[in-house]
């Protein structure tokens, strides 16, 4: 991703260095990082994002409005298996070293959340001597209903974030608890809108060499990373046939879609000395991949 602070500086230099990086897609917008408001880039980016991907940012000042949002994101990249990287920082969670670096953030944040604590602590015990102190206001997943509702309604992740005084990392959350609940529910915004492509797949995993063991572990490893993608069913237990689900928004999205899974699926043989023969058809519009 890509933004700079203010509307007239230039997106080129850090739209170069992310193409440098070999970013398959770039999202971008002209936003300051220390802002809530209207940052509907970044709430596409975050949808679009899949286990196994990583977020590169030249810088992650240009990410979060401040350390606890950038921790409480990265927690969230991380539980969903994405990567976080800086062009301009030695920052990248996938390498011991990368995310060490970003580890000691956490101590800052540590200490600046502290330090919010005692400066709540000191207003409401001047409150309680005024007379004014009225209790914990309700926290957001007391509002996980109204959070479901606006996204119902066709809000993004950061509108229903402002417009119920909550951070956006808590948007997330309540989200993924509400699919982990109801997986078969597509709201919208989750990777474009609301169409579901019903793919038939043909796979077949074959050794390099007859020296080779692997396609087995290949074959799991990619059954694996379908399951945690897409809406994945086996009809035989043994074969090698599979009925995909996945969600699209155009005939250029589904087709985007078909050749990373297949391309996920190769890189996943290749590591294990395998190669894989894949065809993809999709009965409802008559193409096939």
């Amino acid at each position: 991703m890509t933004w700079v602070s203010t509307t007239d500086q230039d997106l080129s230099i850090q739209y170069a260095a992310l193409k440098s990086a070999q970013c398959k897609k770039i999202f971008s917008e002209k936003k300051s990082g220390t802002q809530k408001k209207g940052r509907t880039q970044l709430d596409a980016c975050l949808d679009y994002l899949r286990e196994g991907d990583t977020l590169i940012v030249t810088r992650v000042d240009r990410l979060s409005r401040s350390l606890r949002d950038l921790q409480n994101l990265a927690h969230d990249l991380k539980e969903n298996g994405i990567h976080l990287k800086a062009t301009e920082q030695p920052i990248d969670t996938s390498s011991a070293a990368g995310n060490a670096f970003f580890s000691m953030l956490g101590v800052f944040a540590e200490f600046e959340t502290t330090l919010r604590k005692e400066r709540q602590l000191e207003g409401i015990a001047k409150a309680k001597a005024q007379g004014k102190y009225k209790g914990r206001q309700p926290t957001a997943r007391t509002k996980s209903y109204q959070v479901i509702s606006l996204i119902k309604e066709g809000l993004t992740r950061q509108a229903v974030a402002e417009k119920l005084d909550i951070g956006i990392a808590s948007v997330y959350r309540i989200l993924k608890k509400y699919m982990a609940a109801n997986p078969t529910t597509v709201l919208p915004g989750s990777r474009s809108k609301i169409k579901i492509a019903k793919l038939d797949v043909s796979m077949n995993v074959e050794n390099n060499s007859k020296f080779v063991r692997g396609k087995d572990k290949a074959l799991e490893y990619i059954e694996d990373e379908w399951l945690s993608q897409y809406d994945m069913f086996k009809p035989e237990k043994d074969g090698w046939d599979y009925i995909l689900k996945v969600t699209y928004s155009s005939p250029k999205d589904l087709e985007e879609t078909v050749y990373d899974l297949m391309s996920e699926a190769q890189s996943t043989a290749n590591m294990k000395n395998c190669f894989v023969e894949i065809n993809v058809t999709h009965k409802e519009s008559g193409q096939h991949w």
